[in-house]
């Protein structure tokens, strides 16, 4: 009965999250795309909580959702950005993005032809942790992560450092007649550069 119950939610999470994925590119308003994004995060996060990787669930509401999408949801809504011109000449990259869909959906269908052809495919991944029966997959997850794939792990920190800095430098444009702050400037102003004395004759002030 708990199998039948669970499969119900399986299939009723899965197509809920596949229909806003699909919303996330058919929607017209920007700000209801982001809304079907977080959708699909929070079923994507119960489909992780049935497989029994809570933690997984949990990074993807904390991170994706309180974090990424909410900051997409933010800068949406508040940058006056004309979508409609964005999209002119989006059409001349539908032949690459196909190919690319049809790269990532064959990559899909050998995975899943292998795993129920060849029954020890998936072995070289499920032999990685050791001993998992006695620890929570959070333990099993920091185990692998920072013993056999610390180094894949400081690459990925660096990379993300990197796309922070260029975001950072792309943005950060010194634009002529705007005032800017500077703190060592305010820091060292003395009463001779704060103020000027004007010295006005009796009576011939305003």
């Amino acid at each position: 009965m708990l199998t039948g119950i669970a499969a119900a939610f399986f299939y009723l999470f899965a197509f809920i999250m596949v229909a806003s994925a699909i919303m996330v590119v058919a929607a017209r308003n920007p700000v209801h795309s982001v809304l079907f994004l977080i959708l699909a995060f929070f079923n994507a996060a119960a489909l992780f909580l049935l497989a029994g990787a809570e933690f997984l669930a949990m990074i993807l509401l904390i991170v994706y959702v309180g974090a990424v999408a909410v900051l997409f949801l933010f800068v949406v809504m508040m940058l006056d950005v004309d979508f409609a011109e964005l999209k002119q000449g989006a059409l001349q990259y539908a032949p690459l993005g196909a190919v690319v869909g049809l790269v990532v959906l064959v990559e899909l269908v050998v995975v899943f032809v292998s795993n129920r052809i060849i029954p020890d495919f998936a072995a070289p991944v499920a032999g990685a942790v050791t001993n998992a029966a006695g620890r929570s997959n959070t333990q099993a997850i920091g185990d692998v992560l920072y013993t056999d794939y610390v180094f894949y792990f400081q690459i990925a920190s660096l990379v993300l450092l990197v796309a922070m800095i260029g975001a950072i430098v792309l943005t950060l444009h010194h634009r002529p007649g705007v005032k800017r702050q500077s703190i060592a400037k305010q820091v060292a102003r003395t009463p001779e550069t704060a103020i000027e004395v004007k010295q006005v004759e009796s009576h011939k002030g305003i």
